[in-house]
């Protein structure tokens, strides 16, 4: 066995540490991992881990059963890995694991045979920091015949969705008309998924004076975090905790393997016309409407999706049954956002609430709602947007229009 048991691979060069990123929100030192990549060659497989930023890491093996596994340190999971498995179709590798094994040390476990394998290599690469595990069959050459896909090129993940459940549509279904299922059936709220929108490369709306969406967005959705949390014990989880980048797909993926009963997605808007400032929230539909067109394709355009899966995408839109629950919802959130954030800036405009085609709104099975808290691109509301003050007001609103939609419900939280 050619590799280094047990052995320990100290990465933080005292010459880079100057360089790093700030550190994520709030004093939490751990850098949030979002991405596991993993490639299967004729020669060996290779698993790369996306960090992002300097971290220590320690590795070694199990014999019995044949494990190797990578402890990240200093680092979490984004809830899209948490837990996730991955299978191998090689007759030396069975399965890849990942999960949080400790508050601050994520742990990638690859399930091997080691009677088939003459050697494995853990190592880390820079710019992005990543760690790359490769691991060679016997029989196979030391060096791979063909260059494997590199290990900084992103390989396609696999689908971690589950098949979306069809629906046949009635025009009596009580979820568009009057009484939605939901109130039928008595269901309440026990866990709501908080996207922060954007992240990492995609700052989304950038203001005048230089200040990013991505980073008023997470600050909003860390207080209505702590407010559900705290106020309400209601289980909140944050499609992103830190600076980092999830795709549009994987926010209601997250919300889906969460069995989230909500889903509220916090952005801050921008429009061409500077005057033009306000609130607004959105639910899934159809809009004729020429603004809301607009600015759904602003918030679209990091979709991987072709225009040859329009039509399946336009029949999800239509077939969706939580059409009613998701105006409720954003009318109670619309209502409390603009009464709260009045208090600190009284000539806020209430611009309504307005069904649209978002893209991050599509695969979540719970109602869900895009809520646009005041607009960066006016001057004023970008200046009470940089205070701690106005955000905690924006999540305060947000955090009182969840629970005036429970209290609708007339069931409180689910025990």
């Amino acid at each position: 066995m050619k590799s280094a048991h047990k052995s320990l691979g100290l990465v933080l060069l005292a010459a880079l540490v100057l360089s790093l990123p700030a550190a994520p929100p709030q004093g939490d030192q751990r850098i949030e991992i979002v991405n596991l990549r993993r490639y299967t060659h004729p020669n060996f497989t290779r698993i790369v881990i996306d960090i992002g930023q300097l971290r220590d890491f320690t590795f070694g093996e199990l014999r019995d059963p044949g494990r190797v596994y990578v402890d990240v340190l200093q680092a979490k999971l984004n809830p899209i890995l948490q837990g996730q498995s991955y299978l191998v179709k090689t007759d030396y590798v069975s399965q890849i694991r990942i999960s949080q094994k400790t508050i601050s040390t994520v742990r990638l476990a690859v399930d091997v045979d080691f009677s088939r394998i003459e050697s494995y290599r853990v190592y880390h690469l820079f710019d992005p920091f990543r760690l790359v595990v490769d691991i060679y069959p016997r029989g196979a050459a030391d060096v791979p015949a063909q260059t494997p896909a590199p290990a900084d090129k992103t390989v396609p993940p696999g689908n971690r969705s589950q098949p979306p459940v069809k629906r046949d549509v009635d025009p009596k279904d009580p979820n568009l008309n009057a009484t939605s299922m939901a109130r039928q059936l008595g269901l309440g709220v026990r866990t709501v998924v908080i996207d922060p929108g954007h992240g990492g490369p995609k700052p989304g709306t950038i203001g005048k004076s230089g200040l990013q969406e991505k980073e008023v967005n997470l600050a909003v959705g860390l207080a209505l975090k702590k407010l559900l949390v705290e106020k309400a014990g209601i289980d909140a989880i944050l499609t992103r905790e830190s600076d980092v980048d999830v795709g549009l797909d994987d926010r209601t993926v997250i919300a889906n393997q969460k069995r989230a009963d909500l889903f509220v997605s916090i952005h801050t808007n921008a429009h061409r016309d500077r005057k033009r400032g306000g609130v607004e929230t959105f639910f899934l539909n159809i809009s004729p409407d020429p603004s809301v067109v607009e600015l759904a394709a602003e918030e679209n355009a990091t979709s991987t999706k072709n225009i040859g899966e329009m039509k399946t995408i336009l029949q999800r839109i239509v077939q969706n049954s939580k059409i009613q629950e998701s105006h409720d919802l954003a009318e109670a959130i619309q209502r409390n956002l603009v009464k709260a954030l009045s208090s600190d800036l009284p000539s806020i405009q209430n611009l309504g609430v307005k069904g649209g085609p978002f893209w991050v709104l599509i695969g979540g099975e719970m109602p869900s709602v895009l809520v646009e808290i005041s607009h960066l691109s006016n001057s004023k509301e970008e200046a009470k947007l940089k205070t701690g003050k106005y955000r905690e007001l924006a999540a305060q609103g947000i955090y009182d229009g969840i629970m005036e939609y429970i209290r609708s419900l007339g069931k409180g939280q689910r025990p």
